[in-house]
């Protein structure tokens, strides 16, 4: 393995967005290590990558974020195929359907909660600390509705962690100053994923309201995980955040939509 390889760790890549940002990174020659909690997924998407790029650049890890032991597991199995990790993107996350705080189960509060925010610190405790042994390295926590403060009908419990992911961020990179060490954050916006689709069900009134907003603000993962790839790979300041729907071009897109129609769901 080449010393200059960047060496990169991504949760919950074997789907969605991870998984984009596993190939935008394989294309730009690093190192990539892709993880789900489960091994089927795990498995399909290490093979689904060997195809496209060399075996040797590929790892792929089973970790459940919310187990401690696994996310440490999986950042030494990184580190021994790899000869250490420079960048760890925490993005495994949990959805649910939009349904008020009081609706949901128990075991969903737990799910969302320990996945999201759980997950989140197990992945920085565990890379800050062996960076911080290295001299050297990045972390990145991928925000989501919520982050910014802004509320959505049903979705306070995922809002609520989501806003916590933009505290705990700040609060990592004040902590990082001189070390070294980066911490940032991803927001990628509204993407076409199974997060963005699932809590809605087909044919419902519901879901095409939702899809009219999303054919707007919303695009494919192979657009945005390319960018946001090239953002992390440039980047050299410590708290920078990489934000791909601004506010500019939420406003270019909604003046645009009379003109301009699209379909991100294969509906023509």
């Amino acid at each position: 393995m080449a010393e200059t390889m960047t060496r990169v760790v991504i949760t919950g890549s074997t789907r969605g967005f991870g998984y984009g940002l596993a190939e935008a990174f394989l294309q730009r020659g690093c190192a990539v290590t892709l993880t789900s909690r489960t091994a089927r997924h795990v498995r399909e998407a290490e093979h689904k990558a060997s195809a496209q790029f060399q075996p040797e650049r590929i790892l792929g890890q089973v970790c459940d974020v919310r187990e401690y032991e696994q996310v440490v597991d999986l950042r030494d199995a990184a580190s021994d195929q790899f000869g250490g990790v420079d960048i760890w993107i925490n993005n495994a996350g949990a959805g649910h359907n939009q349904r008020s705080l009081w609706e949901h189960d128990p075991e969903e509060l737990h799910r969302v909660v320990e996945t999201n925010l759980m997950g989140l610190l197990n992945g920085v405790k565990v890379a800050v600390q062996r960076m911080l042994q290295q001299g050297r390295g990045a972390v990145y926590n991928v925000e989501g509705l919520g982050s910014d403060g802004r509320r959505e009908q049903g979705l306070a419990l995922y809002g609520s962690t989501k806003r916590a992911v933009r505290y705990l961020t700040e609060s990592l990179v004040k902590e990082l100053e001189g070390t070294g060490v980066l911490a940032g954050a991803l927001s990628p916006g509204m993407m076409v994923t199974h997060l963005l689709t699932d809590p809605y069900e087909e044919g419902t009134d519901r879901w095409e309201r939702a899809k009219r907003i999303f054919n707007i603000l919303a695009d494919r993962v192979d657009t945005v995980a390319p960018w946001m790839a090239d953002q992390v790979l440039q980047n050299t300041r410590n708290g920078a955040r990489m934000q791909w729907l601004t506010r500019r071009r939420m406003i270019a897109r909604f003046l645009l939509a009379p003109f301009r129609k699209r379909d991100l769901f294969g509906d023509d």
